[in-house]
């Protein structure tokens, strides 16, 4: 039984989403605390802090230059082991430069590894199916966070364990998953060989746009809705982790079930859904004066990051086999476009008026919401587009 859960494709890509998000989410969920609590940053300096992190998403296509030399499955150990270095070593250096430098190891292992973790789900997964799985798998990630949060809560509230120590642990995991994985699991031989230039295909062009909005979106949600908590209504670090807490329990219930609404209703309308959602939840954000509301609205934005997947799997439909691996790391690319650049131009928006942050963000998702009607009700190549398809 065992035996077989090391040659099994599926069974990989559990275990590359898992380490990701046992490290990665332990260190942003003790990010802002951590910043304000013991490194004392302010608004611009976290800003400054998030550009340096997405980076090197910015640079995810010189993955496609690495694969040259290294296969992408071993790509994705070492990017494991390199993530988890990165974690584990933030808590020994909580000066602003000591934080950047950790910051940005960190973050080389976690690109690559979200890069060729896309890559290997749409080469792998069968189009038909395949919300489905990446539904289960967000699912399975949920429980990892719900996992983290809950050792966090219970290590720093009843145990005074220290940020330090926190983030050895978490990162020394996945180090060791990362280790194992690399020893254990068999190396899987790709079915159709990728690409290994850099294009951009006009074929693509609003998967491309809508990926960049994404990327701007996420990080309005990941700086910022973080931070109006901490910083407005003065939340702690426990009730944070309850608060991420209660967003995983929702979340291993909600998405297989997005999975099946996306094979049922297709990704137009999902998008669709998940766009009108976030202009009424910025536009919240930006009026928002009790931390009540604030709680509820920021369940609702971690909730719509499930409807993601049909993004992916709208991409997988209209995309050529052999483009999966370079079209990954480009959208990774264009996905960091606005997040090396846009934190800091937040941050400095924000120590005017946190308002504005949002409803910056709110004129973001009107944009992708006109933009979802371009796309056709069963999207595949030659049919990438309405447009495409007059």
């Amino acid at each position: 039984m065992l035996k077989n859960i090391f040659k099994s494709r599926i069974a990989l890509l559990y275990i590359l989403s898992i380490s990701m998000v046992f490290s990665f989410s332990a260190w942003m969920s003790l990010l802002n605390n951590f910043v304000v609590e013991v490194a004392k940053f302010n608004g611009g300096q976290i800003g400054f802090l998030q550009s340096i992190r997405e980076i090197p998403g910015f640079l995810s296509f010189s993955v496609i230059f690495v694969l040259i030399l290294v296969s992408q499955q071993r790509l994705a150990f070492i990017s494991m082991i390199a993530l988890g270095v990165g974690v584990a070593l933030t808590g020994f250096f909580p000066s602003t430069i000591g934080l950047y430098i950790t910051t940005l190891i960190m973050s080389v292992g976690f690109h690559y590894l979200a890069t060729i973790n896309q890559s290997l789900s749409l080469q792998w997964l069968d189009k038909k199916t395949s919300p489905i799985i990446l539904g289960k798998i967000t699912a399975v990630n949920s429980f990892t966070k719900l996992l983290v949060f809950i050792l966090i809560f219970f290590l720093m509230k009843y145990y005074s364990v220290t940020y330090k120590s926190v983030y050895l642990f978490f990162g020394s995991i996945t180090i060791l998953l990362g280790i194992l994985s690399w020893v254990l699991f068999e190396h899987f031989r790709d079915d159709v060989v990728q690409e290994n230039k850099l294009k951009l295909k006009k074929e693509y062009w609003l998967f491309y746009v809508l990926t960049f909005f994404a990327g701007a979106r996420r990080q309005i949600f990941i700086v910022f809705a973080s931070f109006l908590l901490v910083e407005k209504f003065g939340v702690r670090i426990e009730n944070m982790v309850i608060l991420l807490f209660v967003n995983s329990i929702i979340n291993i219930y909600l998405a297989p079930k997005i999975g099946r609404y996306i094979v049922r209703f297709g990704e137009r309308l999902a998008l669709r859904v998940e766009y009108i959602g976030l202009i009424i939840i910025f536009t919240s954000y930006a009026f928002v004066g009790n931390v009540y509301i604030a709680y509820v609205l920021y369940i609702c934005d971690h909730l719509l990051f499930s409807m993601a997947i049909a993004l992916k799997t709208y991409f997988q439909k209209i995309a050529n086999p052999k483009d999966l691996a370079s079209a990954s790391a480009v959208s990774f690319t264009i996905n960091h476009i606005a997040a090396v650049f846009l934190p800091v131009i937040l941050g400095i928006i924000w120590l005017w008026s946190s308002s504005l942050v949002f409803i910056i963000g709110t004129f973001i998702a009107i944009c992708s919401f006109g933009l979802s009607f371009l796309i056709p009700k069963n999207p595949q190549i030659g049919n990438e587009t309405t447009l495409s398809k007059r």
